[in-house]
């Protein structure tokens, strides 16, 4: 069982997540599929977690099927733990858990066809930060989904390129470090197929409570500088960032600029319009037009 505070923030992040998705996908289609990796990584902690949040669901799963399935080496012990929490649910059979032993890499993208999961709503976890990553196949599996989003938690030291690898078939990749140290801590990437459910993980991610020790850091930021966790983080690495970005284009628009903060770093968009107001205030940068709003037309220029 892991109760390291690193792997608490995980999970609290993991829970808010599914709080805000399982309701919004319920309204959306009949069938809801929810998919946790490496289920037995922790000893099954964070799958029941997960659980408990769809068990709250019962009022929104009459007339609708919600789905978990659950796949790792052996999930022997936990099957019978999340099916009680199934069962106590008041959900009936709306409410199906489905327990695949035999890894996540062979077991996954089968679990996924098998209980229909192409063209509906998908949400998948993966923590692999204590195992061998996932190969891409298996997290593209996920995106037979529509929409679909993914939380993958890479070991540390994960490297830019076996980052990339998991690109293919999302158009809205993120991803942050989370460390207790000046070492590289685990890597938790986020992406999605809609751009509202990026701003609602973006604003999970700060919402989450401080735990000791744990702190952010942006894989983009040169420096690595470690951030707290706050509902208004520190605006250092986003502000290099923003210049790094404006030096190699020369000049973005007010939107561009927030879409690069909220797809490129681990800011929001809000986050990079108040960097913006400090540069422009400052004259680090210059503006277009040079008075009125900081509408999303006016063109920030290095």
């Amino acid at each position: 069982m892991s109760s390291s505070p690193i792997a608490t923030v995980k999970r609290e992040l993991l829970v808010r997540h599914l709080e805000a998705w399982a309701p919004a996908a319920l309204h959306r289609a009949r069938r809801v599929i929810y998919a946790h990796g490496y289920a037995d990584a922790d000893g099954g902690v964070s799958a029941e977690a997960a659980m408990r949040v769809l068990a709250e669901q019962s009022d929104l799963v009459r007339g609708r099927e919600l789905i978990m399935v659950a796949t790792g080496d052996d999930l022997g012990a936990i099957d019978p733990r999340l099916k009680t929490i199934s069962a106590e649910s008041g959900a009936g059979a709306g409410l199906a858990v489905h327990t695949i032993s035999g890894g996540t890499d062979g077991r996954l993208p089968v679990g996924l066809k098998a209980v229909g999961a192409q063209r509906v709503p998908v949400l998948g976890f993966l923590d692999a930060s204590g195992s061998e990553p996932p190969a891409p196949a298996t997290v593209a599996a996920l995106t037979a989904g529509k929409p679909s989003e993914m939380l993958l938690v890479l070991p540390p030291g994960s490297s830019a390129s076996s980052v990339d690898a998991y690109r293919a078939g999302w158009p809205l990749f993120t991803q942050v470090e989370l460390a207790d140290s000046e070492e590289p801590g685990e890597l938790l990437v986020y992406a999605t197929t809609a751009g509202k459910s990026l701003e609602g993980f973006k604003e999970a991610l700060w919402s989450v409570d401080e735990f000791a020790g744990v702190r952010y850091r942006d894989p983009g930021d040169p420096e690595r500088h470690l951030i707290d966790i706050s509902l208004t983080p520190h605006p250092g690495p986003l502000r290099r960032e923003l210049l790094a970005h404006l030096a190699q284009a020369g000049e973005a628009t007010v939107t561009e600029l927030r879409t690069f903060a909220l797809t490129e770093t681990v800011y929001r968009a809000a986050d990079a319009t108040r960097v913006l107001h400090t540069l422009v205030d400052a004259g680090t940068v210059t503006r277009r037009p040079s008075h009125g709003r900081l509408g999303g037309d006016v063109v920030i220029s290095a």
